[in-house]
């Protein structure tokens, strides 16, 4: 079980794009369940199917001005399954090669939408179809001796898949009934290399580097996903015992400027989301593993 998505934004209400994003969270876990064959001592396939659940929160101001209570909220929750499946060749001692493959799912969330401005609030059934893409992963190691491995990985997302998603909202005379999110994002890459050191006894230091190009054009930028290209540092130790093991792992991140001009404009409130975005990021991560 994990979570291949994830977003939580929160902003300031005296930005100037208040009306456009306030707050964003997506929380999506998935149920994995695998099976793993190894044909023979070269090649090995592997597939399951996904079971996938999803919520999201996202929130605007309606005025542009700050210190209002006045908010447009959608909250739902949807599920859909999928599947994913992976190929690993041992195409000899020191070199192997492998691919993985996870589908796209269809998030049809049902929830409502909140409307609260200075002459009252408003709550409505809503509906939202967001797809999630597609993602294939290639993959490489070389081991010159027993004692160091080298890795590289090409991670590519179709992010293409979110273009227009429309919330619609049941209908109430003298309100728009639809409230269309246009994104329009395109297709990226990451691009990933690790090393790994083993030493006696079980124990193992690694360091890694990434680069994460980002997804969203400047026409559609919105803060809900403050994107922009970003460099991921890491550095881990582990230790991997007879039936235990332990690994333990700092990343650092970051992601310089990006100035976002010509954004979409509000037709309500005429805000962009025009400016400078940075990105800093510090995280840490503990894995247990048990073999029976």
């Amino acid at each position: 079980m994990y979570s291949p998505y994830g977003l939580s934004s929160v902003w300031p209400d005296d930005t100037g794009f208040r009306s456009i994003a306030t707050r964003g969270r997506l929380a999506y876990w998935t149920l994995n369940p695998v099976i793993a064959w190894k044909i023979n001592d070269q090649l090995s396939i592997a597939a399951g199917p996904t079971f996938n659940y999803a919520e999201v929160d996202l929130r605007q101001g309606v005025l542009p001005f700050a210190g209002g209570s006045d908010v447009f909220r959608f909250d739902a929750d949807a599920w859909d399954p999928g599947f994913n499946a992976g190929l690993l060749w041992k195409a000899h001692p020191k070199l192997q090669f492998g691919i993985s493959y996870r589908s796209e799912t269809k998030m049809d969330f049902d929830g409502s939408t909140d409307l609260v401005t200075p002459l009252g609030s408003v709550t409505r059934p809503a509906q939202a179809a967001f797809p999630f893409p597609q993602n294939v992963v290639v993959g490489v190691s070389y081991r010159p001796t027993d004692d160091w491995n080298l890795e590289f990985n090409v991670d590519w997302t179709d992010w293409s898949r979110l273009q227009t998603v429309t919330i619609s909202q049941n209908p109430i005379p003298g309100l728009p009934t639809d409230a269309p999110l246009v994104l329009n994002w395109e297709s990226s890459f990451y691009y990933e290399f690790g090393i790994t050191r083993y030493l006696p006894h079980g124990w193992s230091i690694s360091g890694g580097y990434i680069f994460n190009e980002n997804s969203v054009p400047d026409a559609n930028y919105t803060p809900l996903v403050a994107d922009l290209d970003r460099h991921f540092l890491s550095i881990g130790t582990g230790h991997h015992g007879k039936h235990l093991d332990i690994d333990v792992a700092y990343q650092f991140g970051y992601g310089p400027g990006r100035n976002i001009s010509g954004s979409a404009v509000n037709p309500l409130s005429g805000q962009r989301a025009d400016g400078e975005y940075e990105f800093l990021s510090h995280a840490l991560m503990l894995t247990f593993g048990w073999r029976f």
